[in-house]
């Protein structure tokens, strides 16, 4: 009996587990090797997607060594053929202006901030480039793109 309970518990706990990651469609990671986000840097992902019935992410991990209490990342929405099909400017809030507190999920130093994006059409790549007219940014771990089904 005492060994059926820890059994029980622990699959009970995977099973959750994997339940989060049902609806995900694609979620990939791109870390930035000197935890710094240079304005030269493109970050990308190629995926073919549709929009219909899915909802999409972008993904900012981060530590309390950025400097900004929000960033802004423009992305660009590609074709099968690299046309450029969708283009915007997004402000995601990664601390909060008034408490300074981390507005993501994490522990420690660390966060990870996910946000919607207005995607409008299907595309076959996106690629993301810092907007915030700083060289390099510091304290950007990674950038992720993330597809869920709704």
């Amino acid at each position: 009996m005492s060994r059926i309970f820890p059994a029980l518990a622990l699959m009970m706990g995977l099973s959750f587990f994997s339940a989060c990651d049902q609806n995900r469609v694609f979620e990939e990671f791109q870390g930035m090797p000197s935890i710094r986000w240079t304005i030269e840097d493109t970050v990308s992902f190629d995926t073919n997607f549709e929009m219909e019935g899915n909802t999409a992410f972008v993904a900012i991990r981060y530590n309390t060594d950025y400097d900004y209490h929000n960033l802004y990342v423009r992305y660009f929405l590609n074709d099968s053929v690299s046309q450029n099909v969708e283009e915007k400017l997004v402000n995601l809030q990664l601390f909060d202006p008034k408490t300074g507190k981390p507005l993501g999920d994490g522990f420690g130093s660390t966060y990870t901030l996910y946000d919607t994006l207005p995607l409008e059409h299907p595309g076959q790549s996106i690629s993301f480039v810092q907007y915030m007219r700083q060289k390099e940014l510091k304290g950007i771990e990674a950038v992720g793109f993330k597809i869920t089904r709704n």
